[in-house]
């Protein structure tokens, strides 16, 4: 049932398989551009925050995922004569514009959580420093590649989380939003958890492990489905997984499945497996394991799909089905539930003769406003060993656990505060992973970003993890975060009407 690929490589993949288009963008992005440039102030140096503004599903956490993606495309994209040539026919943009996209090249530096590292709501989980038209620039790309494969390992978290670890199989390529959606999606669930996919071409570009058996089109294909197992059986004894409900689950699916695994028993070899995709799976999965034990092969697993997500694996669990693996296809890949994540972009600082001028968007909905200022996050760990919270703070301030209790307060609800009085330890979340253009530091492999979600899932309270009302991990703003947005409120407020 399984394959896996030698053409592993730490370095940053770009999966689609296409150039690093500079039109890979939103057109107002461009204009934005253009304009700044007219106006003067295209290379003002400025930072952006890239945040997420829910959890999906009302869930307890998020897991970061896209950065090896990011940062392939911000230090390669560039724009072609023919890209050029095709701006220039929307009678749109000045030559002076035109002309500078042909020299276009990422100056600037780049600050990120590692994948895999668990976010929450209003925090940085990206951070760029960059001349205004740079940074603008990858509004529209930055979203697209982290809003789309954090949402995809969030959801494989949820599902690793009900399913157990190492029993999840991502299967959706047939579903995803397009080629380019399906190798996404391998691979931000692959950071999530899951154990491997069914997309060989993520095999092959990702090196995550690979596993597949037959469809029903096989069974069918031959005069009976004894024929069909047994045609199965001979071209792959070593990794024989039967799919048993074609015809009938447990009048002739499983006990052929037996047969053949006797067979291949008597040529010392043995039935790896079944699989289920219909049906009543907590009933038919019990009945099966009873028919296999019996029939002596206790050590066949039994690997169960269709439409499957984190609310039925839950469900079936308590039904005491009798499940060893899980394909998850549909409901992984699109994110079945909630195919949306609110990530945003917003501009929080820009130099002003030498010094950062802190920005603040104001807006009548409070979870529309944004933290002014250039920020780090810090992550803070209670003497239990569990995460006790999260407190933005400004760049220049450190946050230590050593001395009075730290005090952090609620990013939308001001009057609020919470006092961290057990912690020991606060770690800088955000690192440098692009500086002047250039790759700052290696990145870490998809294997070591799965296993920091493993990581951080195990270190997160039992109660922000659960499905139902999750308990709300806390994220709380630094009083001199507080204080500058204030101030920044009061100085861009409409003069009150006499």
């Amino acid at each position: 049932m399984s394959g896996k690929s030698a053409h592993t490589s730490g370095r940053p993949v770009q999966p689609r398989g296409w150039p690093p288009s500079g039109l890979r963008t939103d057109l107002y992005e461009l204009t934005m551009m253009c304009g700044y440039l007219r106006e003067g102030i295209a290379d003002r140096k400025v930072v952006f925050d890239l945040f997420i503004r829910s959890i999906p599903e009302n869930g307890g956490y998020c897991v970061a995922a896209g950065l090896a993606d990011v940062i392939a495309y911000v230090t390669s994209v560039r724009f072609t004569d023919d890209e050029i040539a095709y701006l220039r026919s929307l009678n749109t943009f000045t030559d002076e514009f035109l002309e500078a996209l042909r020299s276009f090249r990422f100056t600037g530096d780049l600050y990120s959580v590692p994948e895999g590292t668990l976010v929450f709501p209003v925090e940085p989980i990206l951070r760029i420093h960059a001349p205004l038209l740079q940074a603008q620039f990858l509004e529209s790309v930055l979203l697209n590649t982290i809003n789309y494969q954090t949402l995809i390992a969030t959801k494989a978290a949820r599902i690793c989380g009900e399913a157990g670890e190492d029993n999840v199989v991502e299967f959706g390529m047939r579903r995803a939003h397009g080629v380019d959606g399906a190798l996404s999606a391998a691979r931000a669930a692959y950071v999530g958890g899951v154990e491997s996919t069914s997309n060989t071409e993520a095999g092959y570009l990702l090196g995550i492990p690979v596993r597949g058996t037959q469809a029903h089109s096989w069974v069918m294909a031959f005069a009976d489905e004894l024929t069909a197992f047994r045609a199965y059986a001979d071209a792959y004894p070593d990794r024989c997984v039967l799919l048993v409900d074609t015809y009938d689950t447990l009048r002739s699916g499983v006990p052929n499945a037996i047969r053949v695994g006797h067979e291949l028993a008597s040529r010392g070899k043995r039935l790896r497996g079944i699989r289920l995709d219909s049906g009543d799976l907590a009933y038919l999965s019990i009945k099966a394991r009873e028919m296999l034990d019996a029939a002596g092969l206790e050590d066949a697993r039994i690997v169960a799909s269709g439409d499957l997500d984190e609310w039925i694996i839950h469900d079936l669990k308590i039904q005491g089905a009798r499940i060893d693996i899980w394909g998850v296809g549909t409901r992984l890949a699109t994110s079945f539930s909630e195919p949306s994540l609110t990530g945003v972009y917003k501009l929080a600082a820009i130099e002003d003769d030498g010094r950062w001028s802190p920005r603040l968007k104001v807006a009548d909905r409070g979870i529309k406003s944004t933290l002014p200022g250039v920020k780090q996050v810090w992550r803070l760990k209670g003497n239990k060993g569990w995460l006790e919270g999260d407190l933005i703070a400004q760049e220049e301030e450190q946050i230590s656990p050593a001395g009075p209790a730290l005090v952090g307060f609620h990013p939308l609800v001001e009057y609020e505060k919470k006092v961290y009085d057990d912690v020991v330890d606060a770690t800088p979340l955000l690192e440098p992973f692009i500086q002047d253009g250039r790759i700052a530091r290696e990145l870490p492999s998809l294997q070591d970003s799965r296993r920091r979600t493993r990581e951080q899932l195990a270190q997160l309270h039992p109660t922000s993890r659960r499905l139902l009302n999750p308990h709300i991990y806390k994220v709380s703003i630094s009083e001199r975060t507080l204080n500058l947005r204030r101030k920044l409120r009061e100085e861009v407020a409409p003069p009150v009407a006499e």
